[in-house]
């Protein structure tokens, strides 16, 4: 189950995963993971669009008008779940049940810190370097050993902008208006992790979690 939030006031979008565990493995029933990175504008159609377009046909299943290829993200920051707040009030309760597994780029983290965001809320994550070379969760021999995942997601409907449509009037002059939401799907993907299983992402080896 995925779960997309955004925050037009702060500028914030949040991903949400909850991801179903495999009980015969010694797995949690579900495990939830949050990715928080900034929203620029126009990457959304304004929310007041989004209503309308709710109330409109609510019951209706949309399809993607586009086909885009995968964005891949590298998750390199953990947020503290405690004081995320001051990044977005939604926080709180979005990523309730993924508090020791939220993250968020450097490249947001030094955008929020020119905004004045406390600093103390973010911890850099260990890279390669700082750590022994890992195995991919795949190819790990041992259950519970740390290896090297990655994650990915996919949003089927994605409305990036409103869409215009032209007409003319009685004097055949040409003018237009807005005739529904343009859209594609969001594929994102997280590459193989060098600090090894993400925190809250206990996979064993060969999981379906660490394709």
């Amino acid at each position: 189950l995925v779960t997309l939030t955004a925050d037009f006031r702060q500028e914030v979008k949040i991903f949400r995963a909850l991801i179903l565990g495999e009980l015969e493995r010694g797995q949690s029933q579900f495990q939830a993971l949050c990715f928080v990175t900034r929203l620029h504008r126009n990457e959304i159609i304004p929310s007041e669009s989004m209503a309308k377009l709710r109330q409109k046909n609510p019951r209706t299943v949309r399809q993607a008008e586009e086909v885009r290829g995968l964005e891949h993200l590298s998750m390199d920051v953990a947020v503290n779940f405690s004081k995320a707040a001051q990044l977005s009030s939604h926080i709180h309760n979005v990523c309730a049940e993924a508090r020791e597994a939220i993250y968020t780029r450097e490249e947001d983290v030094k955008f929020w810190l020119e905004k004045g965001v406390d600093g103390s809320m973010f911890e850099v994550l260990p890279q390669g370097s700082d750590l022994p070379e890992l195995q991919r969760c795949r190819h790990c021999p041992e259950r519970w050993r740390p290896c090297l995942c990655s994650y990915s997601l996919s949003i089927e409907w994605y409305p990036c902008m409103l869409k215009y449509c032209k007409s003319r009037d009685a004097a055949g002059r040409l003018s237009s208006y807005k005739c529904g939401i343009r859209s594609w799907p969001r594929g994102l993907s997280w590459p193989p992790s060098p600090h090894g299983t993400l925190p809250g992402l206990s996979s064993p080896a060969g999981d379906a979690l660490a394709p």
